[in-house]
């Protein structure tokens, strides 16, 4: 102690001297500068990285990251790091890991391009230690991984720090404003998380959590690297929630679900293992670990990011140096000028070593430097409470900056959900249009397949007559050749091409021109009919152009859409070339990044001067922290009071809306409009409910005036519906009856009254905790009350009622089945014991069609039945089947509608059947009875399902039923037009015995007969069209549909 006393004596001012030291290093020989940095180097890593299983002291590694700062990268770690014998000694690994991981984070910015050479060898290794199960070699392999999965993050990413540091601004520029790349870059994000949390489970598995294993050397070498993954994991964390609300803002919630599934499971590990590291007694004195929020965060709702808080990890300043080391910040690292830096590495050097002369510690001769002198101590101390100073102060000011923008995004997002529920209102609009314009559409197009299978029908019974005549033409040829024998076998050669021509057009044309060569020889009278047929087989030709010319139009849609595919491709090369120019722009912006790091590096040498003021303004900062009390105090008072406003604010909001709703009463405009009293009471039930959500928020806002949230959300919410429920009671009273109608349009008038009186009162100050909202409540009610009263009965029964009738219904309509069946089996057998030929083999058919109709109906009633009983246990919770009913009375009535046809459609079907077994009835009322039973069916299992669960088994078992009744019904029809077909080829016509003049008349009398019969079939297609439109006026008077519009 004396000799430092006597050699302080003979320096009486150390500052200068230590100066004069700097600048006699800045002009040092630059060999031996080079030859000691390495050496410094080379021990601080050999003793950072060394076998022995205890924690990497931080002194060791903070040299390795000030000597990339000093050489500007990684050229001298990985010198001295390939000579270690990583891949034999798992300890040896993890600790390189460790140290790799804080020059990636903390090191210079081209530590990641002089290591990226080798990510090949770093994957191997990976690959070696993969392959033990269990200690070290396992930690390592994942370690090796996430340090390959960080290194290809930024490198591809190169605008991220290896800290990963960065504002809200330069998150944004990184994706370039395109969805994009914020959609690939949170995936990337994703995956360089799941390496984190990988490594992070990893360590705690191989740990034994019964023991204290914090506290011993080996479990603190294996959590040491811990705390630069809870660094990178806050950050990560904190850049994938805002980068996910920005997806949602752009991209539909279908496309991101994925996103949303990975964030969710990440978010439920990364809480688990904060939570555990924070109990860790090792942890706990050297980082503050943040503790994640219960739920995360709710991304379908954009006002939710308002509420999100970014993780902050701190590090305390006397646990962040545990060997109790000066702390050197990476900022200050590059504001020193050569010769400092130099200076630092020679004490790191002699407090390794020693110094060189241990009898003059002041020696400035020496080769290692010199200790930093007392002054030099205290001007480092006096910096570091300066900081803390001015960290502290930006610190509160943030706070208030945030308190203030948290108040703005509230009001956002209040606007925001006014916006919103406009929008929807306007969107629900905009979709009823666009359904009535598919109904409408999809009719058009019922009756244009209608019209086809029409047309269709006529073309195939106009074939059949061709065919028919064409046949009848060929026996009258046989007649007429029936003397030559050469005649009689090219007639028989006529035949049997002539029944090839039905299934080849070549065929047809050699036959016609036989035929036509026969007439021509034997028989000029024949040339007539032989010229009908002729021009039948050029029509045929003509169509069969037609089909030619379609498919010839089909090629060229497929050579143009070749084409489009070809013009795509030459699209594709052009974007690329565009990428490749994009590049090169990037290189271009990164050479001016250089340049301006360079000025950012002149502005610094100049900041070093001014640090000098720093004593001169701790007295100040000082002064400041005593008055940040009050500051805090005057800030929380200006926070109550802004609080207060905005209330005032969503109040005088709420009023001008109600208002707007009054002045709508009297507009002329709005007599137009017009409502359903359903709608009504709808409306009516959610403004008392907001009422109730209201007057909690007031109570908790009168109770604690800093909690305003509740009362704001609650009370612009309020006034849109009051608003609604007034305009819309208004729309009610236009279709109401004339006393009704002004008791109804009194009401609204009222209840606006008392809501603004009611508002009036929450905006004063002095008025707000004695507002009162029954007079309000009971308005409502009133309005309620008289809708109620205006609903349409629907069915002539009591709404308790409607259970009953339901059950009453479907016992109906299965006793109508199986009483439909029975008769089935007693016509069928009627039919046996009279019929025989071919009307008892129709009849069997008809009849085994039908019975397997009634059977399949049965099921699809049975099943219906079971669906919607799974409905009513599901849907009705504590009340009973019957209030279940009654409360959804409007889906009730159509269920009972539906009953109703499949019972009355099955009993009309069976007297169709029988008429037509007993040879009365016709075929066509047979089938038209099968499609409407088919209708009828269709629309039982629409009123079923469309309460149903989609995953309910009995759902899947009733389409079944459904399919199955579609099968029976083609198999009726088809049934029944095979039956006809066999009925109908008994007539045969003879025209053995008829003359020319005969034939004449017949064929004059028959086009006769078509003209009559088209007549009476667009008279009864007209007709038909009437009846359809009547039936459905009808059904929508009984059901009420009239009553929802607007």
């Amino acid at each position: 102690m004396d000799r430092v006393t006597s050699s302080m004596k003979q320096v009486p001012n150390p500052l200068p001297k230590v100066l004069s030291r700097r600048s006699g290093g800045a002009s040092a020989n630059l060999e031996a500068d080079r030859e000691n940095f390495e050496r410094s180097q080379t021990v601080s890593i050999n003793k950072a990285i060394n076998a022995q299983e205890v924690a990497v002291k931080e002194k060791h590694a903070r040299t390795c990251i000030l000597g990339t700062h000093h050489e500007k990268g990684a050229h001298t770690f990985w010198s001295v790091v390939n000579r270690l014998p990583l891949s034999s000694n798992a300890v040896l690994c993890w600790k390189f890991c460790h140290v790799f991981h804080k020059l990636l984070r903390d090191g210079h910015s081209s530590v990641l391009k002089d290591s990226t050479r080798y990510k090949s060898e770093l994957s191997d290794m990976s690959r070696m230690w993969g392959h033990l199960s269990e200690g070290y070699g396992k930690l390592c392999s994942i370690y090796l991984k996430l340090l390959i999965t960080k290194m290809e993050f930024h490198t591809k990413n190169p605008r991220f720090p290896g800290n990963l540091q960065m504002t809200d601004r330069q998150l944004d520029e990184t994706g370039e404003n395109d969805v994009n790349n914020f959609f690939q870059l949170t995936v990337e994000m994703f995956d360089y998380l799941e390496c984190e949390l990988n490594l992070f489970q990893a360590v705690f598995s191989s740990l034994d959590m019964s023991r204290s294993v914090s506290v011993t050397s080996a479990g603190q070498c294996r959590l040491a690297p811990l705390i630069q993954v809870i660094l990178d994991c806050s950050h990560l964390y904190d850049y994938t929630v805002k980068l996910l609300f920005k997806l949602h803002s752009c991209l539909p919630a279908d496309t991101l679900q994925g996103h949303r599934d990975r964030f969710h499971e990440q978010f439920k590990k990364l809480k688990d293992l904060f939570y555990r590291s924070s109990n860790l007694q090792y942890f706990k004195r050297l980082i503050q670990i943040p503790q994640l929020p219960e739920n995360p965060p709710n991304f379908l709702r954009a006002s939710a990011l308002s509420e999100h808080v970014s993780p902050v990890v701190v590090i305390p300043i006397e646990a962040s140096s545990p060997d109790s080391e000066p702390i050197v910040e990476t900022e200050d690292l590059v504001e020193m000028d050569t010769a400092s830096q130099q200076s630092l590495f020679d004490n790191k050097f002699d407090d390794i070593f020693g110094t060189s002369s241990t009898c003059d510690p002041f020696n400035f001769n020496s080769q290692n430097g010199m200790y930093k002198d007392e002054k030099d101590r205290l001007i480092e101390q006096l910096y570091r409470e300066i900081s803390a100073l001015k960290e502290e102060l930006e610190k509160l000011k943030a706070e208030s900056q945030r308190a203030i923008e948290q108040l703005k995004g509230r009001i956002s997002e209040l606007e925001a959900e006014l916006e919103e529920q406009k929008h929807l209102k306007q969107q629900a609009l905009d979709e009823s249009e666009f359904l009535r314009a598919e109904l409408d559409e999809l009719k058009r197009r019922r009756e244009d397949t209608e019209k086809a299978q029409r047309s269709l029908t006529e073309i195939e019974k106009k074939a059949q007559t061709n065919e028919q005549r064409y046949t009848k033409l060929k026996e009258k040829y046989t007649e007429l050749v029936q003397n030559h024998a050469d005649l009689l076998r090219k007639n028989a050669e006529v035949t049997k091409q002539v029944t090839v021509a039905r299934q080849a057009q070549g065929d047809a044309e050699r036959l016609r021109k036989e035929l036509e060569d026969n007439v021509q020889r034997f028989q000029e009278q024949t040339q007539q009919k032989t010229q009908e047929q002729t021009e039948t087989l050029k029509s045929f030709q003509m169509e069969l152009t037609a089909s030619r010319q379609e498919l010839e139009t089909l090629k060229a849609s497929l050579q143009t859409s070749t084409q489009s595919s070809t013009e795509l491709a030459s699209k594709v090369s052009s974007l690329e070339l565009e990428k490749s120019s994009l590049a090169e722009t990037v290189t271009q912006k990164e050479a001016e990044m250089t340049t301006l790091q360079t000025e950012v590096q002149q502005l610094k040498d100049t900041m070093t001067a001014e640090k000098e003021t720093g004593a001169k303004t701790l007295e100040s900062l000082q002064t400041q922290l005593q008055e940040k009390d009050s500051c805090k105090q005057t800030l929380e008072k200006r926070l109550l009071d802004e609080q207060f406003a905005l209330l005032r604010c969503t109040v005088e909001e709420a009023e001008r809306m109600v208002q707007d709703a009054l002045n709508r009463l009297e507009d002329p405009s709005h007599i137009g409009c017009t409502s359903s009293a359903d709608y009504l009471i709808t409306r009516s039930q959610a403004a008392v409910e907001s009422l109730g959500r209201l007057q909690e928020g007031h109570r908790k806002y009168v109770s604690d005036r800093a909690d305003v949230s509740d009362l704001l959300r609650s009370v612009a919410l309020f006034g849109h519906l009051i608003g609604d429920t007034i305009v819309q009671g208004s729309a009610t009273s236009h279709m109401a009856p004339m006393e009704q109608a002004d008791l109804l349009s009194d009401a609204c008038k009222r209840c606006g009254a008392e809501t603004l009186a009611y508002l009036s009162c929450l905006k004063v100050d002095e008025s707000l905790s004695n507002a009162d909202s029954d007079s309000v409540k009971d308005t409502l009610h009133r309005i309620t009350t008289i809708a109620e009263e205006l609903r349409p009965k629907g069915l002539d029964i009591k709404q308790e009622e409607l259970g009953d009738l339901v059950e009453q219904e479907m016992a109906a309509t299965s006793a109508a089945i199986e009483t439909a069946a029975t008769r089935i089996e007693e016509m069928l057998s009627k039919s046996r014991a009279g019929d025989t030929g071919v009307k008892l083999e129709v009849n069997e058919r008809i009849l085994a069609s039908c019975t397997d109709l009634m059977q399949a109906i049965k099921e699809l009633v049975l099943a219906s039945k079971d669906l919607q009983r799974d409905i009513v246990e599901s849907g009705r919770g504590a009340a009973s089947p019957k209030e279940f009913y009654a409360k959804n009375s409007r889906w009730t009535e159509g269920l009972i509608s539906a009953s109703k046809a499949v019972g009355w459609g099955a009993t009309v079907m069976v007297d169709a059947a029988d008429l037509v077994v007993q040879g009365k009835g016709k075929f066509e009322e047979l089938m038209v009875c099968s499609h409407e039973i088919a209708a009828s069916t269709a629309q039982l299992v629409a009123a079923s399902k469309v309460k149903a669960d989609k995953d309910s088994t009995n759902l899947v078992k009733l389409q079944q039923a459904s399919r199955s009744v579609n099968q029976a019904t083609a198999g009726v029809v088809a049934s029944t037009k095979s039956g006809k077909s066999q009925i109908e080829e008994k007539d045969t016509m003879d025209f053995s015995s008829m003359t020319l003049t005969q034939i004449k008349r017949q064929e004059m009398d028959s086009q006769v007969r078509v003209l009559e019969l088209e007549n009476q079939l667009q008279k009864e297609r007209q007709r038909l069209g009437d009846l359809r439109k009547k039936h459905y006026e009808l059904a929508g008077v009984a059901e009420g549909w009239g009553d929802g519009t607007e």
